[in-house]
C-alpha cells in the first residue's frame, strides 16, 4: 500500500486558510440566493466570476485538469443540477420550480486553497426534497463531530454513513472528500462511508475537506460524456455539502464559515 503523504499546515498557515475560507463563504452564500426558477446557470457563473474579481481572489476549479490529458473544468463553480451529483457545468441550464441546484466552489488566496459546497432548493420542493437536502447538511456536522486528534478518518465516513442510512438515504462510494491546502486536492482520501477506528488517524495541522454527497436511490453513478458531470445512475436526486476542516489541538476548526 503507498503512504500518502500529508502537508500539516502550521497555525499561520490554517489562519491564511481561515481568512480564504471567509471569502469563499461570502461569496458562496450569495451565489445560493440566486437560486430561483427561471435563473440560468450561466448567470451564477458570471456573479461568481464577478465576486473573484471583486476579492482579488483566484478560483480552484476553472481550467482545472485531473490528468495533464483530460479536459480542463471550465467554470469556476460546479453547478450541479437535480441528478447530477457532482461537477455539472453550469452552461445553458434553466433553473425550473421544485429543482435542486448543488454549487461546489473553491478559491485560492495568498497561496492557500478553500472549498465548499452548498444545494439549494428552487421554488417550492416537495418534502422528501426537503428532508434530503436537510439530511445531507446534517450528515456534514456528523462528520465533523468526528474530527479530532487521535481519531481516523473511518470515525469520519462512519458518522455520515450511519446518519444518511438510518434516514433512508444511499452514500456515494466513488467520490470522496480529500485534504486542502496549498492544492485544491491533497492527501488524504476523506470517504463519506467507513468503520469506526479504521484508516489514518487525524493529528493537529491537518487540513481536509468533507463532503458527503447523498442520494434518493441507490449510490451508483454514471459519467457524462463532458468527461466531468457525475450523476446517479437510476437518474433520482442528490443533494452535497462540503466543509474545510483544520484539525486542531483541542479539535477542529470549520474554516469555510463567515463567522
Amino acid at each position: 500500500m503507498t503512504r500518502q503523504k500529508i502537508n500539516l499546515k502550521s497555525k499561520a498557515e490554517i489562519q491564511i486558510m481561515k481568512e480564504a475560507g471567509k471569502i469563499m463563504a461570502i461569496i458562496l452564500q450569495l451565489l445560493g440566493t440566486k437560486v430561483a426558477p427561471g435563473v440560468y446557470g450561466d448567470e451564477i457563473e458570471e456573479l461568481a466570476l464577478k465576486e473573484i474579481k471583486k476579492y482579488g481572489v483566484t478560483s480552484s476549479f476553472k481550467n482545472y485538469q485531473i490528468h495533464n490529458d483530460g479536459v480542463p473544468f471550465p467554470a469556476a463553480i460546479c453547478f450541479s443540477l437535480n441528478d447530477e451529483i457532482v461537477h455539472g457545468f453550469p452552461f445553458g441550464k434553466e433553473i425550473k420550480n421544485g429543482d435542486i441546484v448543488s454549487i461546489d466552489f473553491g478559491i485560492e488566496y495568498n497561496g492557500f486553497h478553500a472549498d465548499s459546497a452548498i444545494t439549494v432548493g428552487a421554488g417550492t420542493i416537495n418534502k422528501q426534497t426537503e428532508k434530503l437536502i436537510k439530511i445531507t447538511r446534517n450528515s456534514l456536522y456528523q462528520g465533523i463531530s468526528e474530527v479530532k486528534p487521535e481519531n481516523r478518518i473511518g470515525d469520519i465516513g462512519f458518522a455520515i454513513q450511519n446518519y444518511a442510512e438510518k434516514n433512508g438515504f444511499s452514500v456515494v462510494r466513488d467520490l470522496v472528500g480529500h485534504g486542502v491546502g496549498r492544492s485544491i486536492h491533497e492527501s488524504p482520501e476523506v470517504p463519506n462511508f467507513g468503520k469506526k477506528g479504521e484508516g489514518m488517524k487525524l493529528c493537529e495541522g491537518m487540513t481536509i475537506a468533507i463532503e458527503p454527497m447523498i442520494n434518493m436511490g441507490n449510490y451508483n453513478i454514471s459519467c457524462d460524456d463532458d468527461d466531468w458531470t457525475i450523476r446517479t445512475e437510476d437518474g433520482r436526486l442528490s443533494a452535497h455539502f462540503e466543509h474545510t476542516i483544520a484539525v486542531t489541538k483541542e479539535g477542529c476548526i470549520i474554516l469555510t464559515e463567515i463567522n
